[in-house]
């Protein structure tokens, strides 16, 4: 076979080529994003179920628990949810986010080559990107959320369950109890989540990417001399740092929402963000408040296999979209016509 048919060519590679420089956020993104979210989704699962559990319990203890009661695929209940819809969500936000610079560029907003303008502008586009995206992802997470913590849901409902049901069986369940706004349960939260949260990890993004050396054209230079590391390591220790500390800083939202949407899953009495928080805090006696230091800690509980996730995920994720963004970059230009046979 010489790659031809009677009709020509199988493929252009000019065409090809063409469509990559064209799409290549969304390129990017993609490929970047399926083996990133498959490396971190145990640690997911993980952080909601710390996040709902009544007592603390160890990491280590609760993945034993995990693995014992559901096995291995306990640890991946739901994944195929972030993975079908991160097609959307991932190629979205980052074409939302490259425009909105481009834009920005186009019009010489927050054009000066200094960290307060490269900051301001990757979180205005952070926020833009976050905003929209949250209408699609919204049902999708709650969807994820309702898998990682069915036995929780069932044990809270008195029933045992000793297989747990399919996603389209907890979409059919979702709807049957709270009709199709079921699908947007604790929406607000999700948005303000996703907005400031977006928000703030692309402004740290991009402001540790200009500290390290990268041009407003994207092109990474030599690292400063107060961290001589490998410029291959940059986008690795920025995805995580802003991952990390990005998420941190909204954690408590994430534990709220987290809470009021198995709440309402569950059947039982719909208390509001200021309630739950202050339940969480405080605890449910107020005759007897939970010291505030202890309810701080429980407001946190599992923020740091999160982190753990936030490390693994955003650091895979930005190394992966620069590589594949370098390789796209690199590739022969579609316009120049190759002569010869």
């Amino acid at each position: 076979m010489d790659g031809t048919t009677r009709f020509g060519p199988l493929y252009d590679p000019n065409a090809l080529n063409g469509f990559l420089r064209r799409n290549k956020a969304v390129v990017c993104a993609l490929s970047a994003s399926y083996i990133s979210t498959f490396a971190g989704y145990p640690l997911d699962s993980l952080k909601s179920r710390l996040q709902t559990t009544k007592t603390a319990i160890s990491i280590p203890k609760l993945a034993s628990l995990v693995y014992k009661e559901e096995g291995l695929m306990g640890f991946y209940r739901g994944l195929w949810i972030p993975l079908m819809t991160i097609s959307f969500v991932r190629a979205a936000s980052f074409t939302i986010y490259s425009r909105t610079k481009e834009y920005f560029a186009a019009h010489s907003i927050l054009s000066r080559n200094s960290i307060v303008d490269v900051g301001l502008t990757g979180g205005i586009s952070g926020a833009m990107s976050g905003a929209l995206i949250s209408f699609g992802s919204a049902p999708f997470e709650l969807v994820k959320v309702r898998r990682q913590l069915e036995y929780a849901i069932a044990a809270s409902k008195g029933i045992v369950l000793k297989k747990a049901p399919g996603t389209l069986e907890a979409v059919k369940e979702i709807y049957r109890s709270n009709g199709m706004g079921g699908l947007y349960i604790g929406f607000r939260l999700h948005f303000i989540r996703d907005t400031a949260g977006t928000a703030l990890y692309f402004l740290e993004y991009d402001g540790m990417r200009h500290l390290l050396g990268r041009n407003r054209l994207g092109e990474q230079g030599e690292t400063p001399s107060w961290l001589p590391i490998h410029q291959s390591v940059v986008p690795f220790m920025c995805g995580s740092v802003s991952g990390v500390t990005s998420w941190a800083l909204i954690y408590p939202l994430d534990v709220v929402k987290t809470k009021v949407q198995q709440r309402a899953l569950a059947g039982e009495r719909y208390r509001g963000p200021f309630e739950t928080l202050h339940r969480l805090i405080r605890g449910p006696d107020p005759s007897n408040p939970k010291p505030l230091l202890a309810g701080l800690v429980r407001l946190y509980r599992g923020l740091g296999v999160s982190a753990l996730r936030s490390i693994t995920t955003h650091g895979l994720l930005w190394t992966l979209f620069d590589m594949t963004a370098t390789y796209i970059d690199n590739l022969p230009n579609p316009s120049s016509n190759i002569d010869g046979e």
